[in-house]
């Protein structure tokens, strides 16, 4: 079952041009517009996971944030390829499977 925010996320920015952001908040507005504040921090926290696995870029004043130490005003956008790719190379490497 897919998530409805990663969903939303991903779908705002697919209508997007390249290079362009969106705030955490209009992914909250929309998915719950009479409390957005209480859906807010399961927006950023989703948008967190989508970056670890190279799917979006959280950028503070333009540039790219530290996945692990961020806080205040920040933007999301989809990635470029160098930052997909250094999404993924920083991500642990897969258990290796004992079939035999």
């Amino acid at each position: 079952m897919s998530d409805p925010i990663e969903t939303a996320i991903l779908e705002k920015l697919a209508k997007l041009g390249p290079g362009k952001s969106i705030e955490p908040a209009e992914v909250a507005k929309e998915l719950q517009p009479e409390q957005w504040q209480r859906m807010l921090p399961k927006v950023r926290a989703c948008a967190l996971g989508l970056m670890r696995h190279g799917k979006l870029t959280i950028t503070k004043k333009g540039k790219p944030v530290d996945p692990n130490a961020f806080k205040g005003v920040i933007r999301l956008r989809l990635p470029t390829e160098a930052e997909t790719a250094a999404a993924l190379a920083a991500l642990p490497p897969a258990p290796e499977s004992d079939e035999d």
